[in-house]
């Protein structure tokens, strides 16, 4: 049976789990397949699955450093209110799409509104969380050594 090595693309269940036992995603109805390495999976989530085989599972917390990192005080924002549309009624814990200079996409989650400023926090929202990772290994397949 195949073991999880960097490059191998693999079919699993997950989940996060916060310290405090509140769910922040789950893959129950949607098996997720991705190649570690692509991006698809932080670097600590995929350390963590390596050696595993099919019908393996795990269960590891990972601080901060491992997972999302640190909250970075720097990415709090606050913003003119006319920077978002006049309709839009704004209010705290609120996830919104902002686009950046370069095109590219990011989201941001609304603290605060006062009057004409609205703070918002562009940390990804596990920063600065312990995580538990739950993982539940479905298929493994490994990529194909070439001789040269």
């Amino acid at each position: 049976m195949e073991e999880i090595m960097p490059g191998s693309t693999i079919t699993l269940h997950f989940k996060l789990d916060l310290e405090d036992g509140t769910q922040a995603f789950d893959t129950e109805n949607q098996p997720l397949t991705c190649t570690l390495g692509d991006g698809t999976l932080q670097p600590g989530l995929e350390l963590a699955l390596y050696g595993l085989k099919a019908d393996d599972e795990q269960i590891i917390t990972l601080t901060p450093e491992q997972a999302w990192g640190e909250r970075n005080q720097e990415l709090l924002r606050e913003m003119p209110r006319s920077d978002f549309p006049a309709g839009d009624e704004l209010e705290a814990g609120q996830v919104l799409a902002f686009s950046l200079p370069d095109g590219e996409e990011t989201m941001g989650t609304v603290l605060a509104v006062e009057n004409d400023k609205v703070l918002v926090d562009f940390n990804h929202p596990l920063s600065g969380h312990d995580v538990v990772f739950y993982a539940r290994i479905l298929e493994v397949r490994n990529p194909i050594a070439t001789d040269e």
